[in-house]
């Protein structure tokens, strides 16, 4: 079958994507994606076709910002002709990515959602999304979350109403329900299941495990020794003064383990400290280095969250803004690791966390398992196949 993939151009929402189309390669589908043009290359060395996303400048810091459902118009009507012109039998649209979910549903093209972290759309009694707080465990604890959702509802609201004023444009009927940017008939979420709180599924949602991609890397040369190996992994896109890595690094200083830390490209803005037992690097393969390592040290993006826990590694997460709270929670519920509010990332407090993280044989043998279930699950096969079933059903 023909398959149009869609994805917003961060890589925590193109690499899962670019995995998904992997997997529907491999499975015999002529597959195109759309994302930004800073993929195209490894899009096309994985045998996907690859079309340009429109990318509308959507934030104040550039000339001539659209609002973001102003820009999704304008972007709708730009994938049309790209619609028109593969006439394909499915399209699966990133959570974030509007524009071809829309143009298929124009087209009478069937529409999957590709959910790359855990399912932002919670029960009345959990804790409100991403700021970080864990699932209740007391009655009083889910009432004080049911009162607090209000505020949370109306915004929603809001959204369903702006968001019926673009398909109002676009000459699509309105929606009566919130969460409008996700399919009503196929819901891939890309996590773990043991990242999820329990709760009623839906029908139409599908938790597959995650889906990882990454562009190729050179290996690097790990510090010697036997102590136990720590990776300290910084988000590409936060921390701009690089405050986790340094921390970790003169709080690891002389601590019993051996330190492998990138700055992922991002050039701190002042020399870095590179203890003895410490290797800084530009750039790391995160598939074929965590496999080595006893702990990652993250901001807890969800690509690299999974990651670790896919390798079996236990996880200090530090998170910095936005979901990163939400996914350092569900790290901690899910006790596959130990999570450092922002305010306390220095490096006593640091090289406390990391003591306990591998110190405590429960944090090692949970994050144990979750490697397990990875190593014996496809998600990416699993998510092809919901996929055919809604192109054929």
């Amino acid at each position: 079958m023909k398959v149009l993939l869609g994805a917003f151009g961060d890589p925590g929402h193109a690499f899962p994507m670019i995995a998904l189309g992997r997997a529907l390669v491999a499975r015999g589908h002529e597959v195109t994606l759309q994302t930004w043009t800073r993929w195209q290359e490894h899009v096309e060395r994985e045998g996907i076709a690859f079309a340009a996303a429109p990318e509308y400048q959507v934030f104040p810091s550039g000339p001539e910002p659209l609002a973001f459902y102003e820009a999704v118009v304008h972007a709708t009507r730009d994938t049309l002709p790209l619609l028109k012109r593969l006439k394909p039998d499915i399209a699966v649209a990133d959570i974030l990515t509007l524009a071809p979910a829309l143009a298929a549903e124009l087209q009478d093209v069937p529409c999957a959602t590709l959910i790359p972290h855990v399912y932002p759309h919670g029960e009345p009694h959990f804790p409100i999304y991403s700021l970080g707080a864990r699932l209740p465990r007391t009655a009083f604890g889910r009432s004080f979350w049911r009162r607090a959702q209000s505020p949370v509802d109306r915004g929603l609201e809001l959204g369903r109403r702006e968001l019926n004023d673009t398909r109002a444009q676009l000459g699509l009927p309105a929606l009566d329900h919130v969460h409008g940017g996700i399919s009503r008939r196929l819901a891939l979420v890309a996590t773990f299941p043991q990242l999820e709180y329990p709760r009623s599924w839906p029908e139409h949602v599908h938790v597959i495990g995650p889906l990882m991609w990454e562009p190729p890397a050179d290996d690097v040369e790990l510090p010697p020794g036997e102590e136990p190996l720590v990776l300290v992994a910084p988000s590409t896109a936060q921390d701009p003064e690089h405050r986790m890595l340094r921390a970790a690094l003169r709080g690891l200083a002389d601590a019993d383990v051996r330190v492998l830390a990138t700055w992922n490209r991002r050039l701190p803005p002042r020399p870095l400290p590179v203890p003895a037992n410490a290797r800084v690097v530009e750039w790391v393969s995160y598939a074929r280095t965590m496999p080595l390592c006893d702990l990652v040290v993250c901001h807890a993006g969800h690509g690299t969250l999974v990651r670790a826990l896919s390798s079996g590694c236990a996880v200090l997460a530090c998170p910095a803004v936005g979901d990163m709270n939400e996914n350092a929670a569900r790290l901690d519920w899910a006790g596959a690791g130990v999570r450092l509010p922002r305010r306390f990332v220095s490096p006593r407090p640091l090289r406390l966390a990391v003591e306990r993280a591998l110190g405590e044989s429960t944090i090692r043998e949970r994050a144990a398992e979750l490697g397990a279930w990875a190593a014996s699950h496809d998600p990416g096969a699993r998510a092809a196949e919901l996929v055919e079933g809604l192109a054929t059903a």
